[in-house]
């Protein structure tokens, strides 16, 4: 189950709303930021502009690939471990804008977590320690610590249990 803050609107959809439930200048700030890192080639770079301007929390040695996009309107609320690697052109969303409402909710993604490319991750959400999250997938619910996880919706491929029986197999 996500976790997630709801906050009713009224009247026109939440989008419309949006300025009063984020500033606008923040959102300028971290468009700005964002498209830069999205086009450095330089990870370093890119961890200190999330870290210094964003304010999102962001493990030592962690990779975001190309063309990454986190939150632009709550980036703060994601937290990413160590040694982790975000693939092409992934999507960490830490809000929705819905009809009646909008939510936001924490990403908590661990360490040493891959990420295929194309993913989109949704708010409320915690993917555990050594995950590995296939490329073009939904997450859409926690992904347990360990397990291989794809598709969409997605679903567990793998458990870790699953993961490290298929490992000790293959090395023998």
């Amino acid at each position: 189950m996500r976790r997630t803050t709801r906050y009713p609107v009224e009247g026109a959809n939440s989008l419309w709303h949006v300025y009063k439930t984020v500033p606008f200048w923040k959102v300028v700030k971290n468009f700005v930021v964002i498209q830069l890192a999205r086009y450095t080639p330089f990870l370093g770079m890119k961890n200190w502009l999330y870290r210094t301007f964003l304010h999102m929390k962001v493990g030592k040695h962690t990779s975001f690939a190309l063309m990454v996009m986190p939150d632009v309107m709550f980036p703060e609320k994601i937290s990413v471990g160590i040694n982790t690697v975000i693939g092409y052109n992934t999507t960490i969303l830490a809000h929705e804008y819905l009809i009646n409402e909008y939510r936001l909710g924490e990403v908590v993604i661990g360490d040493e977590v891959l990420i295929g490319a194309n993913s989109t991750i949704l708010p409320g959400l915690t993917i555990g320690n050594g995950s590995i999250v296939s490329a073009g997938t939904l997450v859409h619910k926690d992904v347990p610590e360990g397990a291989f996880v794809g598709g969409n919706p997605m679903k567990i491929i793998y458990t870790k249990e699953e993961m490290l029986k298929r490992e000790q197999q293959t090395s023998l």
